[in-house]
């Protein structure tokens, strides 16, 4: 698959919304995008309003590192059945079902302590949320490539985005309204019971057709009949070593036969595409409570609106891709990305809960990350070998938030000494700074991304 795709007519491209498999990754992705914020920033609203220290909460957001590194067990998400599951289900709804699973129990479970006295297992309850939803990330991803074709990519990423902006708007605003008028226990088990719109889902679906390459089949079929005329080893441990290099050394081998050197290019940009948005991420709603924002302020704008905002971006980006292609639209991504953290940057300067302020920056953040997201998905899907669409998609998505959760985990230290340094001004001048560093951040991913298109425009011209 390319990640360019040539222009097509308007009515042709709304009609593509109306497509079964388009409608299905509207419940998908609210699966997929509930956990998040609750183990993000939501989880550091409830710790700071619980007098959390801002570098307690920076670190606490390095748990989001478990979905940077799931391409290290993705290998098994990709090729290993589950006991009765697969049989039933398939390999790819089997683990999204188990992976669901825990997902509501953990959330469950963090319900139940207090972070004020039971930090440490919010912490580890947390962990296994996002252990369990980077699981669900790498079946879901490869499910959502395998069960449409090319022309459809672009709308599947869209209708992905928008159902996860509606969990987003659920795990955000929602979270935040019920903690407001119950308690934040209370939030967390409504969060639980969300869970059930994935599981639901995941049992209604069928699992796609596996497709594989006859390229692929082919280097498989000869490694595996090589390692059987000289391997010399029993036949057990000889399946398991021909298993390892089909489902972990293949897929990476695949991926550099294809782009060459410019496999190394295309990893480096995928690592700092989101830089800016992911390192900003973990401080603005500490800043949102900080410069005096309350509950309902932040739900009705950053949750409720902003999300809307962001649906909104997502659906036009399932448009632009479906137009114009998803490499074309990468550094104009980038630049609104980086661009729209400054409008914190100017919230910060003038240090108070201007409401209307606020609705701006969200207006152009949320708008920016929408397309921006719907891009980003639609040309990491045309990267990958459906024979290998988990692991490889796995490496993508876990690459492209690795360093930001890095940088992000660092974000409480960075704001802490901007106030107290003597170049801040301001109550508010070390988040001033830190939005203005973080929008600088995404320098390196426009350079990269100039690259990548001239590459796959040379590679694949238009139509």
């Amino acid at each position: 698959m390319s990640p360019l795709t040539p222009a097509k007519g308007w009515r042709e491209t709304m009609a593509i919304y109306t497509h079964p498999r388009v409608v299905t990754f509207l419940f998908l992705g609210f699966s997929a995008g509930l956990p998040f914020l609750l183990v993000f920033s939501t989880l550091s609203y409830w710790l700071r309003e619980a007098s959390v220290a801002l570098t307690t909460i920076g670190f606490v957001s390095w748990i989001g590192i478990t979905y940077s590194t799931k391409f290290v067990w993705s290998p098994v998400v990709d090729r290993m059945p589950l006991p009765f599951l697969t049989r039933w289900l398939g390999r790819r709804r089997s683990w999204m079902l188990l992976a669901q699973a825990g997902i509501a129990s953990g959330l469950f479970a963090m319900a139940q302590h207090d972070p004020k006295v039971d930090l440490w297992w919010i912490a580890a309850f947390a962990v296994l949320v996002a252990f369990s939803s980077a699981t669900q990330d790498i079946a879901l991803d490869a499910f959502r490539i395998e069960a449409t074709d090319e022309s459809l990519q672009g709308a599947t990423a869209a209708t992905y985005q928008l159902g996860y902006r509606i969990a987003i708007l659920a795990a955000g605003a929602g979270a935040l309204y019920i903690a407001a008028f119950a308690s934040w226990k209370v939030a967390y088990e409504a969060m639980a019971a969300l869970g059930l719109v994935g599981i639901v889902t995941t049992l209604l679906i069928t699992e796609p057709e596996k497709r594989i390459a006859p390229g692929t089949a082919l280097r498989e079929g000869k490694i595996a009949a090589f390692a059987q005329r000289h391997g010399g080893l029993p036949p057990m441990m000889l399946d398991a070593l021909v298993w390892v290099y089909g489902a972990i050394v293949c897929p990476f081998v695949d991926f550099f036969v294809r782009f060459r050197w410019m496999a190394v290019v295309v990893l480096a940009f995928i690592s700092v595409f989101r830089l800016s948005d992911i390192a900003m991420g973990v401080m603005a709603n500490p800043f949102y409570v900080d410069i005096g924002f309350t509950k309902e302020q932040v739900a009705n704008i950053s949750k409720i609106y902003g999300v809307v905002m962001s649906m909104l971006g997502a659906l036009l980006g399932g448009v632009l891709v479906f137009r114009v292609g998803a490499a074309r639209l990468l550094a104009p991504a980038v630049v609104v990305i980086a661009a729209s953290n400054l409008a914190f940057a100017w919230l910060a300067h003038i240090g108070q809960p201007d409401a209307l302020l606020l609705t701006a920056a969200i207006s152009i953040d949320n708008l920016a990350g929408g397309i921006a997201g719907t891009v980003f998905i639609a040309f990491l899907s045309g990267l990958t070998n459906t024979a290998y669409t988990a692991t490889q998609y796995a490496l993508f998505s876990s690459i492209m938030t690795l360093p930001g959760k890095i940088i992000g985990g660092f974000s409480g230290l960075i704001v802490e000494n901007m106030q107290a340094a003597s170049y801040s001004t301001g109550a508010f001048g070390g988040y001033e700074g830190f939005f203005v560093y973080t929008a600088l951040l995404g320098l390196p991913a426009l350079i990269l991304a100039i690259v990548v298109r001239r590459h796959f425009e040379k590679e694949t011209p238009p139509s």
